[in-house]
């Protein structure tokens, strides 16, 4: 994309919006928008959950610190994956309201945006809550910048199932905030969120195929084809129904949340089943995008079922 595109709807050189005015607030919300408010949701939720669950006590002030970090190290890792994907952004219907494609928002301004944002955050993380969970911040930080979006969202088929693991770090942070460790447990939470990526994009990129193939992603049903797609959801649903049962096999919630993780591990199974029985038919398409809706939900609802797990045992104790 040429720099001249790039500058369509940015204010001229030297001119700033007035305070309040509608262009001002049109600008915070395309910053925002760098941000992936959406996805900065989940991650800070499973971030929230990990501090949470983890042994010992942090002050409210300093978990809040941390959550925050967590989510501003979030949307700065959002802001240049969308500086340096700005020209496949740009080809694909889902990511071309995106604000550096439309030029709402330059691309040198989004990338320095998010590396302050980054810095900021892994330094108040470390200097306010402690260093190991800065660490950890700062290696999901790196790990989705560079060995994801630089790296093997381009070259690979493999790209989600191994650049899934920035995304399945926050749980580990939170719980390192709270602790200054990793534990078993924590790494449960974090496999969790690393198997539920690959059938979770996987079942997006069924009905986004030719977007992918149009800008030159190489997604698994893009390389491979859709029923070898198709094969691998169920292969990782199989191991992602039993994995979520184990943060109650290893004690570290009841029985409220193993059930509860049984039930919807099924129906997230049900929903892989039904993508590889349609195959090609005429319901393929509703099938993957049943799966990719249910699979937003299916995080969430264990994630809730942990907390409210930890609530009610100890409303139990008190």
């Amino acid at each position: 994309m040429s720099d001249v595109q790039l500058q369509i709807g940015q204010l001229p050189l030297g001119q700033t919006a007035e305070p309040g005015s509608p262009l001002g607030i049109g600008l915070v919300r395309d910053y925002i928008a760098l941000l992936k408010p959406r996805v900065m949701s989940l991650v800070v939720f499973t971030g929230f959950v990990g501090l949470l669950l983890a042994p010992g006590h942090i002050h409210p002030v300093l978990g809040t610190i941390a959550i925050l970090c967590i989510a501003v190290g979030a949307g700065a890792s959002g802001a240049i994956n969308m500086w340096y994907d700005r020209d496949i952004d740009a080809v694909m219907k889902r990511t071309q309201g995106r604000p550096i494609v439309t030029g709402s928002v330059d691309a040198e301004a989004a990338l320095a945006f998010g590396i302050v944002l980054s810095a900021f955050s892994v330094m108040i993380m470390g200097l306010a809550v402690n260093w190991v969970a800065a660490a950890l911040l700062a290696l999901t930080i790196g790990f989705y910048v560079f060995i994801y979006t630089m790296w093997l969202k381009r070259s690979t088929p493999q790209n989600i199932v191994i650049g899934g693991a920035a995304g399945a770090f926050p749980p580990m942070i939170g719980w390192a905030a709270v602790t200054g460790s990793v534990s078993l447990d924590s790494v449960l939470l974090f496999a969790i969120i690393f198997i539920w990526t690959p059938p979770h994009f996987w079942a997006l990129s069924l009905y986004r195929c030719e977007d992918y193939a149009r800008a030159g992603v190489p997604m698994l049903p893009v390389v491979a084809g859709k029923p070898e797609t198709r094969r691998q959801i169920l292969i990782y649903s199989l191991l992602l129904a039993p994995l979520a049962v184990a943060p109650w096999a290893i004690g570290t919630v009841g029985a409220l949340y193993g059930i509860g993780a049984i039930v919807l591990g099924a129906l997230f199974l049900l929903g892989a089943v039904n993508i590889w029985r349609e195959g090609d038919g005429p319901r393929a398409e509703k099938a993957a995008k049943q799966l990719f809706a249910y699979s937003i939900l299916y995080l969430f609802l264990i994630f809730a079922l942990l907390v409210l797990d930890r609530v009610w045992h100890a409303g139990l104790a008190a």
